[in-house]
């Protein structure tokens, strides 16, 4: 069922309350990717750092439990979620804030937004630290694999590259690279905190849809390493907001498929 809307609401996207408000909006929003960029560094950089670092996993120390490092890997991709991936989102927020700007509930429907978008990453996250830690485990106990590590690197560059060039990192980049139509498809205003919530998921997963590959990258080059995950995100913030952006998919697929090429050639001629 399609939503529907007043002409006062559609207004709202076109036009603020006040002149304050966006400039509110964007130092708020802002702050917040900041205050993520400038936690992970310190974290990178304290004794506390190989807590970023999921290849660690199990190798904490005798004083750290599983379930405790594991926690703390979780709160550190969450850092990075919000460092990375709110960037791209910031267009949606923006055109969900001005639909709901004359409600008296609007901040806590915002927050309901954000909350369902990083919650959907949040799993993501857990699920791939999950299946990495696995493939570290069977590596170990495969000699061939264990004594070419560089292999595992490749593959997923590889996999990154192609999944450039596929049907459904269009289908979800087009939906991540129009939302108003996403707004106003899915905003209905009625149980109004658990729909702006249930937004927030759908369009977690079409982001998740579109950049999964792109973040197993960190996997490969290693969690925690800011300088990566700065060129990630701008790679991604870039395709996802800018008119030009969706033409860097296929040169970009074209670069991770020519790095993993490239590795895969120096480590045999080695």
């Amino acid at each position: 069922m399609p939503a529907r809307f007043d002409t006062q609401e559609l207004g709202d996207v076109a036009k603020p309350r006040h002149a304050g408000e966006p400039k509110i909006f964007f130092w708020t929003i802002s702050s917040l990717i900041a205050l993520a960029w400038l936690t992970l560094w310190i974290w990178d950089r304290s004794p506390y750092g190989r807590y970023l670092k999921h290849e660690q996993l199990g190798e904490i120390g005798p004083n750290v439990s599983l379930v405790l490092a594991a926690i703390l890997y979780l709160v550190g991709w969450t850092l990075m979620t919000v460092a990375m991936m709110l960037p791209t989102v910031i267009p949606l927020l923006h055109i969900f804030r001005r639909l709901t700007a004359r409600r008296p509930d609007h901040a806590k429907l915002l927050a309901a937004v954000i909350g369902g978008y990083l919650g959907t990453w949040i799993a993501f996250g857990a699920a791939a630290h999950a299946a990495d830690w696995l493939l570290h485990q069977l590596v170990e106990h495969i000699a061939w694999l264990d004594a070419r590590p560089w292999v595992i690197g490749a593959a997923t560059l590889c996999a990154a590259g192609a999944f450039q060039f596929s049907a459904l990192k269009y289908r979800c980049l087009e939906k991540c690279r129009a939302p108003l139509s996403f707004v106003t498809e899915r905003w209905r205003g009625r149980d109004e905190f658990w729909n702006a919530f249930q937004l927030g998921i759908d369009h977690g997963k079409f982001c998740v849809g579109c950049c999964w590959a792109l973040m197993l990258l960190m996997f490969g080059v290693g969690i925690g390493n800011v300088g990566w995950m700065l060129a990630l995100a701008a790679l991604m913030a870039i395709e996802k907001n800018l008119p030009w952006g969706r033409k860097i998919s296929a040169p970009l697929g074209v670069s991770l498929l020519g790095w993993a090429a490239f590795i895969v050639v120096n480590q045999m001629g080695s």
